[in-house]
């Protein structure tokens, strides 16, 4: 019987400890029932909407298709949808966040109200996209988007009350930001390094810091930023033009309490980093990245993390401008180059070259020359005198140029003729008669000539020349001459001096 008294023991001891098993157990159970009931109450919620404003050409379609997973080139106007898939591994739950892209035309800034009302607001994150290849375009881009985002807010007619609370929320969250990587350092914080403070108590905000409060999440995404080096190339750009550009961006973004993430899709930078951190700012996700300022292409600051301390930093590089000067006087658009050098320019072919020359040259009027109509020893008038036709007398008279009114239309072709005539009867007339070589000296070709014509006419009718037949020959030829003599006012020659 001992040994069945052992076992019963035993047994009534272990059931009392099955009993407080079995509490712990209901205990366990409950707990993880109440565990599955809170994670099915807070699921990814779908009514989240991102808003993306940006000029025509700055890449937010693309960048935002990029997120998605969608690589096209498809634009669409006025207002674009799409939405990105937003998965969470711990819940393994799967949710939708919208994306409305507005058109870089002002004009399309009524369409705000098909995609954000009143009671979607407060679900909303504004995307504000600035094209790094064109950077004398983005404080401008910046200033009139945030400008159009704000009349659609007061537009809307919220509460006070309630737009007071979404503006709170933003100082909160930007106040309590800590760097991850120095949670457990000495490092200045936002948020009261010691735990038992309440925890409104928290750092005040600068002066210059969320003065522009929309009351949703801010972030600035400047796109192309692989175009830096392209500046710096082509258009002598510095590095104290890339700082004076962030100085400024960073300044803006700390007026909107806004985060600043610089991106390219052409090379894939930072574009995972740019989806973790607006999940994290919907979806209340983990995000661990700390602020990176080292790369100038590469530059990301979370909201909250920056403050005017922090941009004196860019200021200290500053030489030739200072940080208050306007940013348009720095950071101004380069003139258009004219591509002309680089157009290839072909030489003409000597030969086509040489026939248009000739072709010009022929269509030109023949100028002829004066020495076929004057005489030797006479120098050239301005004003040209034609002479008298061969065996066509002309009228004389006792002024010069009234022998000759019109000129000859003829006289082109009997130029040749009337030139050698004219030689000869001018070589007969420029001397004196009587001296060596005139017409009356037997030795003057003209005598030589006229006694040759009078020797013929003696050989044919077998009697010999004499004086008296030189003379009256000699005298025929004057007074057949006399008309062109006169032609040329040149008086004719005395007979007796013959």
């Amino acid at each position: 019987m001992a040994p069945v008294l052992e076992k019963q023991l035993p047994g009534a001891a272990g059931a009392g400890d099955n009993s407080n098993e079995d509490e712990e157990g209901q205990t366990l159970w409950t707990s993880i029932l109440s565990e599955v009931s809170n994670q099915s109450t807070s699921k990814l919620p779908s009514g989240k909407h991102i808003l993306v404003f940006g000029e025509d050409g700055s890449g937010k379609t693309s960048l935002m298709a990029k997120l998605q997973g969608a690589d096209h080139n498809k634009k669409g106007r006025g207002l674009e949808y799409l939405y990105l898939s937003v998965h969470d591994e711990d819940r393994d739950d799967l949710s939708r966040c919208n994306v409305w892209i507005l058109d870089g035309d002002v004009y399309h800034k009524g369409l705000l109200k098909f995609a954000v009302s009143d009671k979607t607001l407060p679900d909303c994150l504004a995307v504000f996209v600035v094209d790094m290849s064109r950077p004398w375009t983005i404080m401008d881009s910046l200033q009139k988007w945030a400008s159009v985002l704000r009349d659609h807010v007061d537009k809307l007619r919220i509460p006070p009350e309630n737009m007071r609370e979404m503006e709170q929320r933003m100082v909160k969250a930007f106040q309590e930001y800590t760097e991850p990587e120095d949670t457990n350092t000495s490092s200045p914080q936002r948020r009261a390094p010691t735990a038992g403070e309440d925890e409104a108590v928290v750092l005040p905000l600068g002066e210059n810091t969320l003065t522009n409060n929309l009351g949703i999440p801010v972030l600035i995404a400047c796109t192309k930023c692989d175009s830096i080096s392209v500046l710096e190339k082509e258009h002598d750009y510095r590095e104290e033009q890339f700082d004076f550009i962030q100085s400024n961006i960073r300044r803006f973004c700390l007026q909107y309490g806004a985060g600043l993430i610089y991106t390219s899709v052409k090379e894939e930078k930072n574009l995972d980093l740019l989806y973790k951190y607006l999940v994290h700012k919907i979806y209340d996700f983990q995000f661990t990245t700390p602020a990176l300022v080292v790369e100038k292409d590469a530059v990301f600051i979370p909201s909250g993390w920056d403050n005017e301390k922090k941009i004196g930093i860019l200021h200290e590089n500053f030489t030739t401008v200072r940080p208050e000067d306007p940013f348009e006087d720095f950071i101004t658009k380069p003139p258009v180059r004219k591509l002309v050098h680089d157009k290839e320019i072909n030489a003409e072919d000597e030969q086509v070259f040489l026939m248009k020359q000739q072709s010009l040259l022929a269509k030109q009027p023949a100028t002829p020359t004066r020495g076929a109509t004057e005489s030797p020893g006479r120098p050239s008038s301005a004003s040209p005198r034609p002479a008298g036709r061969a065996g066509q007398p002309t009228a004389t008279s006792g002024s010069p140029m009234t022998a000759v009114k019109k000129p000859d239309p003829n006289m082109k072709a009997g130029a040749a003729n009337e030139g050698v005539l004219a030689n000869f009867f001018n070589s007969l007339l420029s001397k004196k008669t009587g001296s060596p070589g005139s017409p009356g000296s037997p030795g003057s070709p003209g005598a030589a000539a006229v006694g040759a014509g009078v020797q013929g006419s003696a050989k044919k009718t077998g009697q010999k020349p004499g004086l008296t037949d030189v003379q009256a020959e000699l005298d025929r030829m004057t007074r057949k001459q006399d008309p062109l003599v006169s032609a040329n006012n040149i008086p004719p020659p005395a007979e007796n001096e013959a």
